[in-house]
């Protein structure tokens, strides 16, 4: 079930997230920009199509997709993905794949809040959103 996640969500607390980009590959000064940034975010759905549209002070970025189909997404620090987003016991978990690389972004709704917890190799970051 999408409907728990759509509407707009507003970060509140953010945990490992510098560590979880340098193990990424981001360089130190889009580090620097993106920690500070406070990004909205955006779940919407139109029919078969979901779409997520964040925005900060530091970039823009929107994906639109279907459940369980691979689709090509440039991320906000500009690496060429291919992801795959699903429904899993709540739970809408993406993966993303590039250059022989993998991590996973798992979204879930807790206490009415929605907690996103990305992992790269043995990197965890939690993020925590509350509806804006």
């Amino acid at each position: 079930m999408i409907e728990p996640f759509l509407g707009t969500w507003k970060l509140v607390s953010s945990e490992n997230f510098e560590d979880y980009m340098r193990e990424l590959g981001v360089d130190f000064a889009a580090r620097n920009v993106a920690g500070l940034a406070k990004p909205t975010v955006n779940i919407s759905l139109n029919g078969e199509k979901v779409s997520i549209q964040t925005e900060s002070s530091f970039q823009n970025t929107e994906i639109s997709f279907k459940l369980g189909e691979q689709f090509d997404e440039t991320t906000a620090d500009s690496r060429q993905v291919k992801s795959i987003i699903t429904l899993e016991g709540g739970s809408m978990i993406q993966v993303q794949k590039w250059l022989g690389k993998e991590t996973t972004i798992k979204r879930k709704i807790v206490e009415g809040k929605m907690v996103v917890e990305c992992t790269m190799n043995n990197v965890v970051c939690t993020r925590t959103y509350e509806k804006a």
